[in-house]
């Protein structure tokens, strides 16, 4: 019989997580699930978690090489037999009612995608906030390709609608040939899911919280280089290539293009004060003057503190 849903999980170096990603997989209520664990070339005991279950609960693909996020999540994806996928981070979990209530409220919409709101979990297992207020996502109901843009400015908050995890009907996937950006290590999601909105996908948005994102100190989700904005840039450039938007889209698309260089600036001002480059960064500073201003932002942090110890080490 074909499940409802496939859960997909990329692991790499898992292995102190992926017991809990997998349970929250398989406590799933009034849903058939298979879960496909997709190991990324792991050098740590992830395979072997994977292999203590049965092989009727957890097919396991092991990659010859590296593929990064995407890849093994493309992986994932190609050998999945549900109607329904969902992508669930090896180091996050799911709570039991959340894929019976997405797909009901995206089949009742006649939907192709959905959405719900997310449970943030600290290090220290601590649980921290919802990352959405839930009158925000009842009042969203759903969300267009202008929205979800809209929704994914780099820097302007704390979280964004690129940390939503979405369910997929598969045929859609397929039929449009919709596949993870393998080149993105950061973003990866973000492309996806604004790919199947612009080839006409509807997403609805379940208010309710069914996905446990969980902070991890060097997740590279958290740790945003110079490297992987350009990344998203030229990922971005093709997006816009590739699909037509209207003009709401093409509007949010320059603002979000716009904080992508910023972004680049302000990273790049980072890179030359952590290489004590002073002149550098401050031809940095001069030639974009935003790269300063996003000194308020939570990440300047760390640049505030490098600044500092460089004014230090410069004392000495």
């Amino acid at each position: 019989m074909q499940p409802d849903v496939s859960f997909v999980i990329a692991a790499y170096n898992a292995g102190a997580t992926l017991d809990r990603a997998i349970a929250g997989a398989m406590a799933q209520r009034d849903v058939s699930v298979e879960i496909i664990v997709v190991d990324d070339r792991s050098s740590d005991r992830t395979l072997d978690v994977a292999r203590a279950y049965p092989e009727d609960i957890v097919k396991i693909v092991a990659l010859p090489a590296n593929r990064g996020p995407g890849g093994a999540r493309n992986a994932g994806l190609d050998l999945a037999r549900g109607r329904w996928v969902a992508v669930l981070d090896s180091d996050d979990a799911v709570l039991p009612g959340r894929l019976a209530a997405m797909i009901a409220r995206a089949e009742k919409a006649g939907a192709e995608i959905a959405v719900d709101n997310v449970q943030v979990v600290r290090e220290d297992g601590t649980p921290d906030d919802i990352m959405f207020p839930a009158s925000y996502l009842e009042a969203l109901g759903e969300i267009s390709l202008a929205g979800y843009i809209a929704g994914n400015v780099v820097f302007e908050s704390r979280f964004n609608l690129g940390y939503l995890k979405p369910i997929f009907l598969r045929r859609f996937l397929d039929e449009n040939r919709l596949r993870y950006d393998e080149t993105l290590r950061i973003g990866e999601d973000y492309i996806l899911l604004a790919s199947a909105l612009a080839k006409g996908g509807r997403c609805v948005v379940e208010p309710t919280t069914g996905y446990v994102y969980h902070i991890r100190t060097g997740s590279i989700s958290r740790v945003l280089e110079l490297h992987h904005v350009e990344a998203m840039a030229k990922a971005d450039a093709a997006f816009a290539a590739a699909h037509s938007m209207d003009d709401s889209a093409r509007t949010a698309f320059a603002r979000r293009s716009r904080s992508l260089r910023k972004a680049a600036s302000f990273l790049s001002l980072v890179q030359h004060i952590k290489a004590r480059a002073p002149l550098k960064a401050i031809r940095t500073a001069l030639s974009d003057p935003a790269a300063v201003r996003h000194m308020g932002m939570p990440i300047a942090v760390r640049l505030r503190r490098v600044a500092a110890q460089f004014a230090v080490g410069a004392g000495r």
